[in-house]
């Protein structure tokens, strides 16, 4: 009879049976691992969660008053025999990869991660592992990211001419890992910046936290218009097109997202400009990711999965897609790309569902 894995793929999330827990399910369950407080990884309903020490006031803030556990990277926690520790997944801050290890047996799960070191999250570390779990959300060979300080210095010419130009800059990114980290990369001696509700918020959690980030001002009704517009103001993705948005015209609006590496997103956005900016890793970066860990099997969770599983068992992984609920948290979850490299709305990107 075939072995049972240590950790299986069910309706409600990825379960491990011997340690009576399951990493980020999407159904309520009585103990839940938590790689990440992005909302299609960290739900609410749980009896029981535990995450890394960063990651504590954001959950709070977005789940309320829940069971919450946190530990630092490293630390092991035993559940029923089984040994978890996280270790730094380098997506946001506080994310983090799930070792699992029972009986000599070792599981991985990543969560969302990104191998460049962003300056504000805790870089990825790869870890050893004889299965690792992995997202493939820009697993095509499109997908190359530039070093950060260039295209930083792209945002912050931007930023620069716009104030010449008498223009407001509106700069949109997802309210928990990509404003902070542009937070931290802007060229302040430009001007202030200030920051829709949704992303202070976020920044008031993380700085509850103890985590320093740049200084913001949110923006309220008893804001001053003109001062807003001198400096440079973070929104996320929710609020385009809105009303409030209208109201600092005006405005040259830019994205932040690796979408913005396809043709055609940025028009799709409408917006003046598109910075290819990610919190995940692009192609080279999951297959080095992949390759560290030395596993000898590859399960792909979503994203490009049928592309990516193709290419990983042709070098010689044993790669499998599964089916879960996780997402993009890039704000562009309904978009993939054709044969030509061109955006085209498909629902989501998970291909094998296609």
């Amino acid at each position: 009879m075939a072995k049972k894995p240590l950790l299986e793929f069910t309706d409600k999330g990825i379960y491990c049976a011997p340690g009576k827990f399951y990493i980020d399910p999407w159904k309520p369950v009585a103990d839940a691992v938590i790689t990440h407080a992005h909302a299609d990884h960290a739900y609410w309903g749980h009896k029981h969660y535990l995450a890394h020490h960063f990651s504590k006031e954001v959950l709070l803030y977005r789940l309320g008053d829940i069971q919450l556990e946190t530990v630092a990277y490293g630390e092991k926690v035993i559940k029923n025999g089984v040994q978890i520790s996280l270790h730094p997944a380098g997506h946001v801050i506080g994310s983090a990869q799930v070792r699992v290890e029972y009986k000599g047996e070792v599981w991985v799960v990543s969560g969302d991660y990104k191998v460049e070191d962003d300056g504000i999250s805790t870089p990825f570390e790869p870890v050893r592992c004889h299965s690792f779990i992995s997202e493939c959300t820009f697993g095509m060979p499109v997908y190359q990211w530039k070093p950060q300080a260039a295209i930083f210095n792209d945002i912050n010419t931007w930023w620069r001419h716009n104030v010449e130009l008498g223009v407001a800059t509106v700069l949109i990114g997802y309210s928990l890992g990509k404003a902070q980290r542009i937070l931290q990369n802007l060229d302040l001696s430009i001007g202030k910046v200030y920051t829709h509700g949704v992303i202070e918020n976020t920044n008031e959690a993380l700085r509850r936290n103890g985590i320093p980030l740049n200084p913001t001002e949110r923006i309220t009704q008893d804001s001053l218009k003109e001062e807003v517009r001198r400096g440079i103001i973070l929104a996320p993705p929710s609020s385009v097109g809105t009303p409030w948005m209208r109201k600092f015209l005006p405005y040259s609006f830019g994205y932040c997202s690796g979408w913005m590496a396809i043709r055609g997103a940025k028009r799709r956005r409408a917006a003046d400009r598109g910075f290819v900016l990610s919190d995940h890793a692009d192609w080279d970066g999951l297959i080095s990711a992949i390759d560290a860990t030395g596993c000898e099997s590859v399960y792909l969770t979503h994203g490009y999965t049928a592309t990516f599983s193709r290419y990983l068992n042709e070098i010689g992984f044993d790669a499998h897609e599964v089916h879960t609920l996780y997402g993009d948290d890039e704000g562009e979850s309904t978009l993939a790309v054709d044969d030509e490299n061109n955006l085209v709305d498909e629902g989501n990107v998970k291909e094998g569902t296609r």
